[in-house]
């Protein structure tokens, strides 16, 4: 039988710092919830506004999977590793944190605001190389239909990270129904609304609403109005 958890988009972690509006799915800085540590390997999900021209500084990580998604804007990149690189709505962002890196994540924009979600993901393994990818999806290749974005293999589908773990994003018409399978035995799913709504397993999910499964091997899902948007994050339970 499927284990269900709902977090509901009110329910969410807020920190407003006046150049950062950041909503929080997990425990984050500020906000502490013994009952949001994580979803398996999946550790953070910040859903972010950023003003124009702020920013993160220059900052460290290590032993830590960390995927950007721009939905409105551009996201300037700068790290320690010489990348440098803008991302705006249509990209994806990876950086295996690894050994340690710093950092730095600012608005291009000196007169609107960026809006992207912050993902990190525990690593399968601790002290492996930093890494940097980045990749642009078409519109067409997720139009009533999931497209995979992020995987654990580097010559799959979209780019990858360092952890059995497949992300997948889709744009959908009203009443469209989809099936997902899970690729690995013992993970789980998160199911986070970007826009408009679905419902999965008798449950209606509306925008920026999340929802964890855990034992299944797959699931239904239907839209429940037009340009509903989801990503789907499929992640060990254990690891």
């Amino acid at each position: 039988m499927p284990n269900i958890t709902l977090h509901p988009s009110a329910s969410r972690g807020k920190a407003d710092h006046g150049w950062l509006l950041s909503r929080h799915t997990f425990s984050f800085a500020g906000y502490h919830n013994p009952e949001r540590m994580h979803f398996g390997a999946l550790r953070v999900l910040n859903d972010d506004i950023v003003q124009a021209g702020m920013g993160f500084g220059k900052h460290p990580h290590d032993n830590m999977e960390i995927i950007s998604i721009p939905l409105l804007g551009q996201l300037e990149h700068r790290d320690s590793m010489g990348n440098i690189a803008v991302i705006s709505e249509g990209d994806v962002q990876v950086m295996s944190a690894g050994t340690g890196i710093t950092h730095s994540e600012y608005n291009k924009s000196t007169d609107r605001e960026v809006h992207f979600l912050q993902i990190w993901v525990y690593p399968r393994q601790k002290n492996l190389s930093p890494r940097y990818g980045q990749i642009s999806l078409k519109p067409e290749n997720m139009h009533n239909k999931l497209l995979q974005i992020v995987s654990p293999e580097p010559d799959d589908e979209g780019t990858w990270i360092y952890q059995d773990a497949w992300f997948s994003m889709g744009n959908f018409d009203d009443r469209q129904k989809f099936s997902y399978h899970l690729h690995k035995e013992n993970n789980g799913v998160y199911l986070f609304v970007l826009s408009g709504g679905f419902a999965v397993l008798s449950h209606k999910l509306e925008s920026r609403d999340g929802m964890g499964i855990s034992d299944i091997s797959g699931l239904e899902i239907e839209s429940a109005m037009p340009g509903s948007r989801l990503l789907l994050m499929e992640a060990p339970m254990k690891w």
